[in-house]
Parts: structure tokens; C-alpha cells; sequence
């Protein structure tokens, strides 16, 4: 007999219901319950048992389960797989659930692996990359950053948001062809060394317990920047090196100079022209008065820690020190602010071109401008002349000093030689001042 609506919402429990059908196809059961009917199938298996298969709680709208046409549609279903020969439908049907189940899951984990590959696009990485330069306390982590923002973010969104396994060779060289055909060659440079070295960073940091864990959880696997010709041109190294008498000249208008403003560059002359960066972090703590010493932090280059670098102070340094602060309010040695803050390279930079722009109004100088960086240059080949040897004038600026013998084995502090190095350095600058004179083309 046929199972109608009415039976069902009246139906007793243990009861049970059943439609007419062919015993070799299956037919529709119900049966009552303390909180309803439900439906089955009954049909008779490989083994010749009769087995119930659950297929729904009734539901006379559907809302909350099945509608008895919805019942019988899907008991339809069984008896065409039945009559196809699937005589055990508990097994297949079984066997089905878990196979969406894993098909199910693995659909999550690809739409998972998806989404982490938009996550940890090249924007992330790059920005994992300067995390760790801070965190590694890299003076250079800022400029970095902005130097990634202004010339990756900015012009290429698209490519900073694609993931990072999917950046190509090809993406990264028009990033940095871009800049090269501008003509900041040097730019471009840094620019190739801060995509490969966050690249190989990201690689390395999943071998590495040191990596930064932002770095880590990228998982990167190959490094695309690892190809890129480097920039001809770009790394050029600067020969500005002042003369003698360029160089007392100079010494001379620093002292000249208004302090702090003159006070700040007699410190950075005297004391061996130290890189502005490491000098704008020196604090009074950093200060040994009774040693007549300074400790800078050398960060530079591929140190996991920075090297400590320990520099004598004449007593034209320390009377800068004073000078630089007579009613300090702050910790900063190297200052302009009284010590509030370390003076920015932007600091020195400005004031060291008033010196340049009034040294050739006055036609002290002999080849044109020169930097802060040269002043470093000149420290060194002014000393090279006087007799200091090649590994006191790296034990003086703290360059080249990472061989294997200086990073393990040589522990002498050389003091005695850098304090003699800067007294060197202060009689030359102390000397008579040369006349310099122009070489002027002549006219024909």
C-alpha cells in the first residue's frame, strides 16, 4: 500500500510503514518514533539479509527533514542502482561518503595552500626580510625599506601582491631595469642585492633556526633574483680623496664653525671619520672617560651580531663630546639636540656641503665637491702616507676585517696603534696651511 502524509504524521512508535514494490528492486519504509517517523530502504543484500537503510527523518514541509516526495525520489534512486547490480548499497553508499569526504578535504587543503600562496606574496616577504634586518639591529633596515616601497610597491602592485613562488626572473629584472633606465645605476644595484639577499633569506630560514620566523612560515623554495646579472656601472667605487691642504682647510672651517654644528664634525674628523650610522647610536654608556675610549656597534655586512669597535678618544674628542652638549638632556653622544637624539647622516651631510660650498667660493678645492664619504677616504690615504700600516688603518675604521684569523684568533685590542694613528692624523690636519692655487685652462 502506499505511504501517504497523514499516516506518517500519525504513525505510533515501533510501528512501521511500507510501500508496495518489487522484492528484487527494493521498496520505501517508515518508521515511527518518540520524535517522529523516519524513512529507509529495505532491500535484500549480496548475503540475502534484508537490510533498512536510513535515509532521513520526515519532515511534512521539508524544513527540519524529508518530504515524502523527497522520500520517494530518493528510494527511486536506490532501486535504478539496485536493478544496475549494486546489491550492496550500504557498502556503496559507505564508500561514497568517504570519498567526498577526501575529495572534500583535499579541495580545503588545495583552497588552504591557495590562500597561504596569496599570503605570503613578495610585499611579505620583503617585509619578513627587513623584520630581520631589525631585529638583527642593521642600521640599514630602514633605508631598505623604503628603497623596496618606493621602487617595488609602488610602481609594480601587482607584482608586490603576487606570491613570491611565482614570481619569475623576468618580473624582478623589469623592476630593476626600470630604475637602471633612469640612470641610478647605483640604486639599481642596491636594489638587485635587497631582492636576492630577501630571497636567499627566505630560503635559507627554512634550514635555519636563526632565520626570522616571518621568514620561515613563507616557505620559499627557490630564489628567482638568483639570476640577475649584476648592474655594470653601479658599483663604481669613488676615488674623491681631499689633499693635504684641502684636508687642514676643511679642519680649519670646522673649527670655525658654531657648535654644536662644529663640535658634531670635529668629533667625526678626530676620532677617524667612524661611519656616521654607528656614531649616530653611541650613547654616554658607550663613553669609558677613565679608558679614553668608545665602543661603536660595526653591523655592517653579513654579521649575524655586530662587531665591537673600540676607538681611542684624543682630548680634542672628548672636549667635542662636551661641546656637542654642555647641558645634556639625553644619551645620544654624537648630537646636535643636546642628546634627545643621534644626529642623521642628513645632519652631517648638510652641514659638511656648507663647509664644501664656502671651500670653493674661497678656491680651497682643488677637484670639486666632496662627500662625507670621502672624508672617510681621506682619513685613510692620509695616513697611508704617513707610514700606518694597512691593518692599523682597518683596526682604526673597522673595515675589512673579517677574515678568519680577525674573527677568531687575533684579540689584541690595538689601541696603543689607532691612538697613535689619530695623533698622526691630528698633526697633519694641525699643520701649516698650504696655499692652494687653482689651475686655471689657458686661452689660446
Amino acid at each position: 500500500m502506499a505511504i501517504t502524509v497523514r499516516a506518517l504524521e500519525t504513525l505510533a512508535p515501533g510501528r512501521w510503514l511500507s510501500e508496495a514494490g518489487n522484492r528484487n528492486e527494493g521498496a520505501l519504509r517508515a518508521k515511527g518514533g518518540p520524535h517522529g517517523a523516519r524513512f529507509y530502504f529495505r532491500y535484500r543484500n549480496s548475503g540475502g539479509t534484508y537490510d533498512d537503510l536510513p535515509l532521513g527523518k520526515f519532515d511534512a514541509k521539508g524544513r527540519d527533514g524529508m518530504t515524502l516526495v523527497a522520500a520517494r525520489a530518493r528510494s527511486g534512486e536506490l532501486v535504478r542502482r539496485y536493478r544496475a547490480g549494486e546489491s550492496d548499497l550500504r557498502l556503496a553508499i559507505e564508500t561514497e561518503r568517504r570519498e567526498g569526504e577526501r575529495e572534500l578535504a583535499a579541495k580545503v587543503k588545495a583552497l588552504a595552500e591557495s590562500e597561504a600562496r596569496r599570503a605570503a606574496c613578495l610585499g611579505v616577504l620583503l617585509g619578513a626580510y627587513v623584520k630581520q634586518l631589525e631585529r638583527d639591529g642593521k642600521a640599514s633596515a630602514g633605508a631598505v625599506l623604503r628603497a623596496l616601497e618606493r621602487h617595488v610597491r609602488d610602481p609594480w602592485p601587482k607584482l608586490w601582491a603576487t606570491p613570491a613562488d611565482d614570481v619569475a626572473m623576468d618580473d624582478l629584472l623589469a623592476v630593476i631595469a626600470r630604475v637602471s633606465d633612469a640612470g641610478k645605476l647605483t640604486e639599481a644595484r642596491k636594489l638587485r642585492a635587497y631582492l636576492l639577499a630577501a630571497y636567499k633569506a627566505a630560503v635559507r630560514a627554512r634550514q635555519d633556526a636563526r632565520g626570522h620566523p616571518a621568514l620561515r612560515e613563507l616557505r620559499i623554495s627557490s630564489n628567482p633574483a638568483r639570476d640577475l646579472a649584476a648592474i655594470d656601472g653601479g658599483a663604481g667605487a669613488r676615488e674623491r680623496a681631499l689633499s693635504l691642504a684641502e684636508l687642514r682647510a676643511y679642519w680649519r672651517r670646522v673649527n670655525e664653525l658654531p657648535d654644536p654644528a662644529g663640535a658634531l664634525l670635529r668629533f667625526h674628523l678626530v676620532t677617524g671619520a667612524q661611519r656616521v650610522e654607528q656614531l649616530a647610536r653611541l650613547q654616554v654608556a658607550d663613553i669609558d672617560l677613565d679608558g679614553g675610549t668608545m665602543r661603536l656597534r660595526d653591523g655592517k655586512g653579513r654579521r649575524k651580531s655586530p662587531r665591537l669597535h673600540d676607538v681611542p678618544l684624543l682630548p680634542e674628542a672628548l672636549a667635542s663630546i662636551r661641546a656637542m652638549a654642555p647641558q645634556r638632556t639625553g644619551a645620544f653622544v654624537f648630537t646636535v639636540t643636546a642628546g634627545r637624539s643621534g644626529a642623521a647622516y642628513s645632519t652631517v651631510l648638510h652641514r659638511v656641503r656648507e663647509i664644501v660650498a664656502a671651500m670653493g667660493e674661497a678656491g680651497e678645492l682643488e677637484k670639486g665637491a666632496f662627500t662625507v664619504g670621502d672624508l672617510r677616504r681621506t682619513v685613510e690615504t692620509r695616513l697611508a702616507a704617513e707610514g700606518v700600516s694597512t691593518e692599523i688603518r682597518a683596526q682604526l675604521q673597522s673595515h675589512g676585517l673579517g677574515g678568519v684569523q680577525a674573527r677568531h684568533y687575533d684579540r689584541h685590542d690595538y689601541l696603543v696603534e689607532k691612538k697613535s694613528a689619530l695623533k698622526t692624523l691630528l698633526r697633519l690636519m694641525e699643520g701649516n696651511a698650504a696655499t692652494v692655487t687653482p689651475i686655471r685652462k689657458r686661452r689660446t
